[in-house]
């Protein structure tokens, strides 16, 4: 899969998240960043705010601020039932929740799965 059409699924399947918090009484969502040219990756990375090989480069990441009733959630653990969602949708869903390093619980991205060449035996 190319990275047009990784961009496209991406699209898709956020579209897909954002229609499942709207799903839920209560809950609302507004943007976060989304694109973030390299060289402001490179200024995240220096001020341990990111990495510099963020899939917000390449269209492949969002962040969502979450609203539950109005109200701001800023705890990872409040997007925990956002993230798991996002992760039933493809195999290639990866929520910000979930790093080890640094949980980053509004953050979702999108990395696809390429399935192994078979190689046939002669």
């Amino acid at each position: 899969m190319g990275l047009s059409q990784s961009q496209i699924r991406f699209a898709e399947l956020t579209g897909k998240l954002i229609n499942y918090i709207y799903s839920i009484p209560g809950y609302g969502v507004t943007f976060g960043e989304a694109y973030r040219t390299p060289e402001q990756a490179a200024i995240y990375a220096k001020e341990g705010k990111g990495i510099k090989e963020s899939l917000h480069t390449e269209r492949l990441a969002i962040d969502l601020n979450f609203f539950i009733r109005g109200f701001y959630q800023s705890n990872t653990s409040e997007y925990k039932p956002l993230g798991d969602y996002w992760k039933s949708l493809d195999p290639g869903c990866r929520w910000g929740g979930d790093f080890k390093s640094r949980p980053d619980g509004n953050h979702f991205e999108y990395r696809p799965v390429i399935p192994p060449v078979k190689v046939r035996q002669l």
